[in-house]
């Protein structure tokens, strides 16, 4: 049997700021995102891959295409946090 992930964060506390995170980085792509409802963000997303994702139940969703929003957020956020890193290692290079 697949073990189902865990839908919290790694580290206690930090959801509201992964939260506004992915607000920001969201907005920053073109999305309308709302700071109060930073999830919400996914229903814009896959509207506009022209996956037919609603509110509450959505068993008619196959895996692949749950993937495709998902990617399309966390790949963003990936991104993101490593430009992010790399803007700071190089301000502390000494070159």
């Amino acid at each position: 049997m697949a073990r189902r992930r865990s839908r919290r964060a790694a580290f206690p506390g930090s959801e509201r700021s992964l939260d506004r995170f992915k607000a920001e980085v969201m907005r920053e792509a073109g999305y309308k995102v709302s700071p109060d409802q930073p999830n919400q963000v996914k229903y814009e997303v896959a509207q506009s891959l022209g996956i037919p994702l609603v509110p509450g139940s959505n068993g008619q969703l196959r895996t692949e295409d749950a993937g495709r929003i998902g990617g399309q957020i966390g790949g963003r956020m990936v991104r993101e946090l490593v430009r992010m890193a790399q803007q700071q290692l190089q301000s502390r290079d000494p070159r």
